[in-house]
């Protein structure tokens, strides 16, 4: 028999949370109300006996001057994706979501589909042929998570690819980098960091850099350096109050769930970060750092306290968040990768998002308007 669904309150939706290992902090209730503009449904999955057996957090955004929402849970929902009877999961939420208005439907499966060690993907970006991850023999291979893009598929949900002319503005990144802590003392975590890594964690720390965690009065120093980091990377920042608003919401439902770190020289922030965790799982959310005395590696430095924080907290994972996935030398974004390759962890892809249209002339519409506005 199929799980029951129907809305939970937020106190259900994060006693559940609190029981899982690992859940997105973007399916968390508080990550509803650092999205404004979005309408915040915490949906329950029941089985037989009464008992809660899945969450997922759907974000409605409305449609100017209609009653019609886009739905969009983020790396989720959080349910047994490997149930044989998966449709039986999802068509109640698609039935749910259309009663409250939506003509969409986006989804992304918290489905691990490949992952590729750090030497791999090392030997990967030196290789002239290769031009994109995607294309590189993974070290490991998910066989499950093939079928259930497959049993969607046949089911009417479409895979969202980048540059798609249908479907919703870029979402969450579908290639992440991790460094796996599960079983591992901090001293292995350090021994698995490439020569250049431990010598630059050395090398601030003789420079005197100083990494401290930072409270509410410090995000502003914070955005600065954010600031200055997107003129140089080339990105849309987000404003102040988003990351306030950060703040005050995640902490508001765990003190431990959102930390922000700056790093310190001769009285100089050289270079902040904000960490989430849920559960077993901490994330680098957002970074930033000036162009000043990059010499004394504030970056390393403040990675570094990080995961030796992650590490205490308990964490089994210290996620890097998105990769690109190319191997391009001309795609100014391969010096991140190789930054976070040198961690010695392993880039990770998941299954992606996926949209299903509720009504496929408003489906359509919009996205032909997002892919005017790329």
């Amino acid at each position: 028999m199929s799980p029951r669904l129907k809305a939970i309150t937020r106190e259900e939706h994060l006693a559940f949370v609190a029981a899982q290992p690992s859940v997105s902090h973007m399916q968390v209730p508080s990550w509803g109300d650092v999205k404004p503009d979005w309408r915040a449904e915490s949906l329950g999955w029941f089985g037989e006996d009464g008992r809660l057996v899945g969450v997922g957090l759907a974000l409605l955004r409305p449609l100017p001057k209609l009653k019609r929402y886009l739905a969009y849970l983020p790396e989720g929902p959080v349910i047994d994706w490997s149930a044989p009877d998966l449709e039986g999961w999802l068509e109640p939420m698609l039935s749910h979501l259309k009663g409250l208005g939506a003509f969409s439907v986006r989804m992304g499966p918290p489905v691990v589909t490949r992952r590729w060690s750090a030497e791999v993907v090392k030997a990967a970006i030196a290789a002239p042929g290769a031009r994109r991850l995607r294309d590189v023999e993974a070290t490991t291979r998910e066989p499950r998570a093939f079928d259930i893009a497959e049993r969607l598929r046949r089911t009417g949900w479409r895979q969202n690819e980048p540059g798609a002319e249908d479907g919703f503005a870029a979402g969450q990144p579908r290639h992440v980098f991790q460094v796996p802590f599960a079983g591992r003392s901090l001293e292995d975590i350090h021994q698995g960091l490439n020569q250049q890594w431990r010598r630059n964690i050395k090398k601030a720390e003789k420079a005197g850099v100083k990494v401290v965690q930072g409270g509410y009065e410090d995000l502003p120093a914070f955005h600065a350096l954010y600031v200055e980091t997107a003129e140089r990377d080339r990105f849309v920042p987000r404003p102040l109050g988003y990351f306030q608003r950060m703040w005050t919401s995640l902490r508001a439902e765990d003190p431990d769930r959102m930390r922000l770190y700056l790093a310190h020289h001769e009285g100089d922030v050289l270079a902040a970060a904000t960490m989430l965790t849920v559960g077993e799982h901490v994330w680098y959310s957002y970074g930033a750092s000036t162009g000043r005395r990059r010499d004394v590696q504030p970056n390393n430095a403040i990675q570094w306290r990080m995961m030796s924080d992650a590490h205490e907290l308990g964490a089994k994972v210290y996620d890097f968040r998105g990769i690109t996935d190319t191997l391009d030398e001309d795609n100014h974004l391969l010096g991140l990768l190789r930054f976070k390759v040198g961690t010695g962890g392993e880039a990770v892809e998941y299954l992606g998002e996926w949209d299903y249209p509720l009504n496929r002339v408003l489906h359509r519409a919009l996205g032909l308007y997002m892919s005017r506005r790329r």
